[in-house]
């Protein structure tokens, strides 16, 4: 160990963006197990090293006591004070017990220990760096394939893209740049673990940001997202500023914006709507683009009766059910969707129902009951009578 050791631990610290402290620290430890498992020492003893001149020291601690009952740990007063005449009973004193060949065995170990260091320390710093960007946009490159599994260099590391995560309509080949959203960083014994999506919705808040100002800087908030990675999606957007339409500001001139993020997706179609603190609003919005006549809530059972023109049921509905699908995501609600027609026919049934079941006659119906117990009452009074005679 000297000054040109000390110097490339400089350079690899750089280089490796690794801090000295950090490669000197585990450079003592190891040491300190070298000394221990070659001298057979059990004392108490510590390896320092001197980050001016590269000398190694060991040094073993030992309690200063009247009368030594281990060697290992506990040193007398008397030889404690001629190491140091300032201590006392009680203090801890620290004796050089370096060996003679120790250096021989500091320099077996620092190379190993270092690089060993090195791994560990830039799988600290890759972890740590990721490990910030949870919930972020990152952009990637395909490096391989592994069954299923899509492997995605990152530069330092690789991130892995699992088959859940990948949009069934897209192709994937090695070499295509593609935009991702980290879905979790964990820490495992050959490195981080980068976990990421194409398909999870923090992906397309996270590209609105990028496209569009607005968002970025907070003028429009995007409350809600629904989607279905490659096929479609909703987003509602809300602004404080009654002077911003929302709306209009994420899908840009000419749909230039919103478009710029389709294309991020591979031609993912987007709706974007409005939000509403209002649920009757803001779940007739979330139907877009179909138009709405009226929104019946069960708030007991978080059920939205949803009537619609008739012109309108297939586009309200969607293919496959989509839009209303990806509306009752948005909106916490599960709607049910009527047309007018049935709707109508529906109340009126009811009515109907509802007049032959109650208990309550009409004028004309109590003056018929009326009549009828006249002649029963008259029927009765004349069978009597003649039971008599």
């Amino acid at each position: 160990m000297n000054i040109e050791f000390l110097h490339a631990l400089d350079d690899i610290a750089s280089e490796k963006d690794i801090s000295k402290d950090v490669l000197l620290e585990a450079l003592e430890t190891a040491l300190e197990s070298a000394y221990k498992k070659d001298f057979g020492s059990k004392e108490n003893a510590e390896v320092k090293i001197d980050q001016d001149s590269g000398e190694v020291r060991v040094i073993a601690r030992k309690k200063v006591v009247e009368e030594v009952e281990d060697d290992n740990s506990e040193i007398s007063l008397e030889h404690a004070q001629n190491i140091d005449p300032k201590l006392e009973i009680g203090d801890v004193a620290e004796i050089e017990i370096t060996p003679d060949n120790f250096g021989r065995i500091a320099a077996q170990t620092a190379k190993q220990v270092v690089m060993q260091r090195i791994r560990e320390a830039e799988r600290d710093v890759i972890y740590d760096h990721y490990k910030q960007k949870e919930g972020e946009f990152i952009t990637g490159t395909i490096q391989r394939f592994h069954k299923d599994y899509i492997m995605i260099d990152m530069g330092k590391t690789e991130a892995l893209l699992p088959p859940s995560e990948q949009i069934d309509s897209e192709n994937y080949e090695v070499g295509d740049r593609i935009k991702l959203f980290i879905v979790e960083v964990s820490s495992t014994n050959k490195g981080p673990r980068i976990l990421v999506s194409r398909t999870h919705p923090g992906l397309l808040m996270r590209l609105f940001e990028i496209e569009i100002p607005e968002i970025y800087d907070g003028t429009v908030e995007i409350k809600e997202v629904a989607r279905e990675a490659g096929y479609r999606s909703k987003v509602a957007v809300y602004s404080e500023n009654n002077d911003v339409d929302p709306v209009g500001a994420c899908v840009g001139p000419r749909g230039s914006r919103v478009q710029a993020v389709v294309d991020q997706l591979d031609g993912e179609k987007i709706d974007i709507v409005k939000w509403d603190p209002d649920p009757k609003v803001f779940i007739a919005n979330a139907l877009n683009p179909a138009e709405v006549s009226e929104v019946i809530l069960n708030e007991k059972e978080a059920i939205a009766q949803v009537v619609v023109p008739d012109f309108q049921l297939s586009l309200a509905i969607g293919k496959e059910g989509q839009n209303a699908r990806l509306a009752a995501k948005l909106t916490g609600w599960k709607v049910d969707i009527v047309k007018e027609s049935e709707y109508n026919a529906s109340d009126e049934d009811i009515e109907k129902i509802d007049d032959e079941d109650s208990g309550t006659l009409n004028e004309e119906e109590i003056n018929e009951v009326d009549n009828e117990n006249e002649d029963i009452s008259e029927d009765q009074e004349s069978e009597k009578n003649s039971q008599e005679g």
